[in-house]
């Protein structure tokens, strides 16, 4: 066993887990996995800088876990950026202040390496199961981009677009600087060409319906499994490998671009942190079903950071 950690800092929330690893029997033993929403890329695609608030919130949080991972002892870690730090100016000042509280330099891979690692991580444990077709789509919705991969035991293809729930809500359903609630149809219109855009630019590279098994990652998905549930609180347990249907999920989405924020934050199992970026989100995911032609999609709550973690072991 080696005692890896892993942190995964994306556009709109940085993560960590700490955990041991057993690359003989390909077992990862959680000891403590924690989401912190950072938004750390607020106005990175209108001004192309990451604002000081958001580092600021972002370093907090990197102290923080700082102390877990020395708490728990573990042997080495390794810290993955992604959308937001790989299109600022500064990005720096974000390189620095991470390599002074965690003594890591983060590295601010491409989104092929971002793929790759969600693929690892999304379908290490689905090895054996006889439910699943192959080829599988990872698709990976962050707050500033998503990554699609195909792939059987290996990846065959990857693509990183600049589709995010952040990225769209902030281009999209923002308008004198507040988000719009709810979002009009001609807002709802111009995402959804914006996202149509996105999927043809993958396509050019990625198989999408060759797929025969769509496997969703990350905050949106996870959202709109628990919202499918009716869930009472967010429970991981509940959401990892659920299914939903496209028509449950159209049914989710239809509701979160015609909610108000307040009827947003009342459903008890949506972070704080989503209830202004989760529309965006969600029509990001049907959009893909639609174009796909997938029926359900699998929810993982394992992904880019269990991807992280078996690199490092």
């Amino acid at each position: 066993m080696t005692r890896v950690a892993a942190v995964d800092c994306g556009t709109n929330s940085i993560r960590l887990l700490v955990a041991d690893a057993a690359p003989a029997t390909g077992e990862l033993t959680d000891l403590d996995r924690r989401m912190t929403i950072v938004r750390l890329g607020q106005g990175v695609d209108r001004t192309g800088r990451l604002a000081p608030e958001a580092l600021e919130r972002t370093f907090a949080a990197c102290r923080e876990y700082a102390e877990v991972v020395k708490a728990h002892g573990a042997e080495r870690l390794r810290f993955v950026a992604t959308s937001a730090s790989r299109d600022a100016e500064n990005r720096e000042d974000f390189v620095r202040g991470v390599l002074d509280i965690l003594g890591v330099e983060p590295e601010v891979i491409s989104g092929g390496q971002e793929a790759e690692f969600s693929f690892t991580g999304a379908t290490k444990e689905l090895t054996g199961r006889t439910d699943l077709d192959k080829p599988y789509l990872v698709v990976d919705i962050g707050g500033g981009s998503t990554e699609f991969v195909v792939g059987d035991d290996h990846v065959r293809a990857a693509r990183s677009v600049d589709v995010g729930c952040v990225r769209m809500t902030e281009r999209h359903l923002v308008h004198d600087g507040a988000v719009t609630d709810p979002p009009t149809g001609a807002q709802v219109a111009a995402m959804r060409a914006d996202i149509v855009a996105a999927l043809d630019l993958a396509e050019e590279t990625v198989p999408l319906r060759e797929a025969r098994t769509l496997v969703g990652l990350a905050g949106s998905v996870t959202t709109v499994s628990a919202i499918a549930q009716e869930l009472p609180e967010y429970d991981s347990a509940a959401i990892h490998h659920s299914r939903v249907s496209r028509d449950r999920v159209r049914e989710i989405t239809d509701w979160l671009l015609r909610s108000t924020h307040a009827e947003r934050a009342a459903v008890p199992s949506m972070h704080p942190g989503r209830v202004d970026v989760i529309a965006a989100g969600a029509l990001v995911l049907l959009t893909i079903m639609e174009r796909t032609g997938a029926e359900e999609v699998v929810v993982s709550e394992h992904d880019i950071l269990d991807g992280i973690a078996w690199s490092v072991a």
